[in-house]
């Protein structure tokens, strides 16, 4: 059996387990921290239809793009998408106050750095000079900081 997709896994498994876990020991949801789940959603959904029309290519690296997207949110950030799930979780973790949210949180921080030095790798491969340049331009995660 195949593993959930790390979209899966943001967006429909651990919001799952968050939400039985806290049912389970009472909490309070802080509401207006909502927002942030729509964005983390939102700004992976998008950017993930941007890049596709863009650069062609399929979910992650499994099918490499034909093109390297420099434009758009890539402009700004070289993981837009990636972002996008950080975002996410983050919204459930103070939503939630969950502990469980946070532990989530900064499991998949670890997995996405880890999975982006394996994309960079093949994109450097693919893209040579191109792609260089675009890394010493734009920063990996949060823009102008790093």
């Amino acid at each position: 059996m195949k593993a959930p997709g790390s979209s899966t896994r943001t967006f429909v498994l651990f919001p799952l387990a968050v939400l039985a876990f806290e049912y389970f020991r009472g909490f309070d949801v802080v509401w207006w921290l909502a927002p942030l789940l729509a964005w983390g959603f939102l700004q992976y959904e998008l950017v993930g239809r941007y890049r596709k029309r863009i650069g062609g290519g399929g979910p992650g690296m499994q099918i490499p793009p034909a093109r390297l997207v420099t434009a758009g949110p890539y402009a700004w950030c070289r993981n837009p998408m990636y972002l996008g799930h950080l975002i996410f979780l983050l919204g459930l973790t103070l939503m939630f106050q969950s502990a469980l949210a946070l532990v989530l949180l900064v499991f998949s921080t670890a997995w996405f750095h880890i999975r982006i030095r394996r994309d960079e790798k093949r994109l450097r491969e693919l893209f040579g000079a191109d792609y260089e340049a675009y890394a010493a331009r734009v920063k990996r995660w949060i823009p102008f900081l790093f």
